[in-house]
């Protein structure tokens, strides 16, 4: 595990919004390299404007043709847009969405042949990104049609919980025909999964929300807990997953109830994201649980109405950058524990009393 950095790939966004200037502040910190290689898909031109508008003069990329050639002990960056690109700050234009694209499409190409290990993407506008090649409600749904990924989650990580969201980046009015017994059991079981592999969580246990206001009051606010929810919690639980609910989702933030599970499973987008964006928006990860890699990104949007003046925070594209440094090196762990678990010792007993064994004997399990 020790040896190899980690070669951290960035697409850049769309080049009028603050995915620049949180890119450039995050890499400016030295301590960047002792954590990973960062190689960003973007355009030097493009890298040169937004420091100027930021006023940043003490900041350079490396400018390299492939990820091969990156230096570790610097900023790198891979030219992927023809000079003649235009940057108008604070607009959502087709050539933002373009140059968004060309940045997604090559470190994706460089993260599947193995060129990168980690990929954080900042923020792109899904209107104007839109085209005969991206046709996709945002990032989630692009990588899993590249990676040909059964199932992924989209996965709110900060320190104070981890919200996955069931339906994602669809209309609410068609979030309850999505809601069946086991499309809710794939993301329970992807969301264990994750917690296992990716953050090194060994039993996790899981709070699942309901859809309506009180979850369903006994089917006189709705009827889905009780015919959907309840039905996939039951066959979670014979599965081994500690899986809980339903929960209410407002009593459940409003009396920090949260703060009691590992995972917590919300029906909808803003289900989810309106207590998590309260609570850590600053600090707050997305991370896209299922894929064969790591990916994760920042909270935020494209930010037009702050762009190229000095006021975002880079804090969220630096916590997505640590984080997805950190999933990379547990999910080594987990594959280095899978491949050499300890095997099943035969202890023969000789007493009848449990405090007459050795303290090693009947604390530890067997296996790990």
């Amino acid at each position: 595990m020790e040896g190899k950095p980690i070669i951290a790939g960035i697409s850049h966004g769309d080049i009028n919004g603050i995915g620049y200037e949180v890119i450039i502040k995050t890499l400016m910190e030295s301590m960047i390299n002792d954590i990973c290689v960062p190689v960003v898909y973007g355009s030097p031109k493009v890298a040169a404007y937004h420091r100027k508008a930021l006023n940043i003069n003490n900041f350079s990329f490396n400018n390299i043709r492939s990820a091969d050639e990156a230096n570790h002990k610097k900023a790198n960056m891979i030219n992927c847009l023809d000079d003649n690109i235009r940057v108008e700050l604070g607009k959502s234009t087709q050539q933002g969405g373009e140059a968004a694209l060309v940045s997604l499409e090559k470190a994706v190409d460089d993260l599947i042949s193995g060129k990168i290990d980690v990929l954080i993407t900042a923020p792109i506008d899904k209107k104007n990104i839109q085209s005969e090649k991206f046709n996709f409600n945002g990032h989630t749904d692009y990588l899993k049609s590249k990676s040909g990924a059964e199932e992924v989650l989209m996965f709110m990580i900060s320190e104070n919980m981890k919200i996955g969201i069931v339906t994602g980046h669809i209309p609410l009015s068609k979030v309850p025909e999505m809601i069946t017994v086991e499309s809710l059991l794939r993301k329970i079981r992807l969301m264990n999964s994750s917690l296992i592999r990716d953050f090194g969580i060994r039993k996790p246990q899981i709070a699942v929300l309901g859809l309506n206001p009180h979850a369903g009051d006994n089917k006189l606010l709705g009827s889905e807990e009780v015919e959907i929810i309840i039905p996939a919690i039951q066959q979670a639980e014979k599965e081994g997953i500690m899986t809980f609910g339903p929960f209410p989702a407002d009593g459940f933030f409003g009396a920090g109830s949260f703060a009691k599970f590992d995972g917590i499973l919300a029906m909808y987008h803003d289900q989810g994201l309106t207590p998590f964006k309260a609570l850590s928006f600053d600090s707050g990860v997305n991370f896209t649980a299922g894929l064969p890699f790591v990916r994760t990104s920042p909270v935020h949007g494209t930010a037009f109405a702050i762009a190229g003046k000095g006021e975002a925070s880079e804090n969220s594209f630096r916590q997505a950058l640590y984080l997805a440094c950190t999933i990379f090196k547990n999910r080594q762990m987990h594959a280095e524990i899978s491949q050499n678990p300890l095997k099943n010792q035969n202890i023969e007993m000789h007493t009848d009393r449990v405090d007459e064994l050795p303290p090693e004997i009947y604390t530890a399990e067997q296996p790990l």
